[in-house]
């Protein structure tokens, strides 16, 4: 039969927990409507992405009219 591990010690269990922090979100510009967006993805605002467009977004004013 196995043996259960051994308990890890505070300091080992806090020093094996020190890279598991979290890390902000990158955020950039759209370059066509200025709206914060995450790096390395198209704008759910505009569509755009790296100038070009890449997502055929309904319009906000087409929702409402529903």
């Amino acid at each position: 039969m196995p043996v259960p591990p051994k308990r890890r010690s505070r300091s080992k269990a806090r020093r094996n927990r020190a890279h598991a922090a979290l890390t902000k979100v990158q955020l950039v510009t759209c370059s066509k409507c200025k709206k914060a967006v995450p790096a390395h993805t198209a704008c759910s605002f505009c569509g755009n992405y790296k100038g070009k467009e890449s997502l055929k977004v309904k319009s906000k004013t087409a929702k409402a009219k529903k």
